[in-house]
């Protein structure tokens, strides 16, 4: 999986340039994020937005993507990817803090190396951005 992230600038949000799995990466993450009977609560907890804000995100990203493709995101939204890349992975650790991948890789479709690099990626991207544009 690509884990460079073409991210730029425009208006109050980010054109990212995404290649369909990392496009399919984030879809995973909020969907698993995002599942079940969370509420805005919750998810405002672990994601920085609500279940309507996610369900947005998930359309966009929705595939399957045969090319890259490019999408605007706002500040928020990358925070909610940036959260939802993170936080997926915790759900497969046990109380004694074994991560367990095989279960990960099977439920989400990725290795989590995947998600550590690509929400690496967005921050990196993000950071460099508002860097160059200070």
């Amino acid at each position: 999986m690509q884990t460079d992230l073409d991210l730029h600038p425009d208006g109050d949000g980010f054109v990212a340039r995404l290649t369909p799995h990392a496009a399919g990466a984030m879809h995973e993450a909020l969907s698993h994020v995002g599942r079940g009977g969370a509420s805005d609560a919750c998810l405002t907890v672990l994601l920085g937005t609500d279940r309507a804000a996610v369900g947005e995100l998930m359309e966009r990203l929705h595939g399957p993507h045969t090319e890259p493709l490019e999408l605007r995101f706002t500040l928020r939204e990358l925070h909610t990817l940036l959260s939802a890349l993170t936080n997926a992975p915790t759900q497969f650790v046990s109380p004694e803090g074994i991560f367990f991948q095989e279960p990960f890789f099977i439920r989400l479709g990725f290795y989590r190396q995947n998600f550590d690099a690509l929400a690496r990626a967005i921050a990196n991207a993000v950071s460099h951005a508002l860097e160059v544009n200070s």
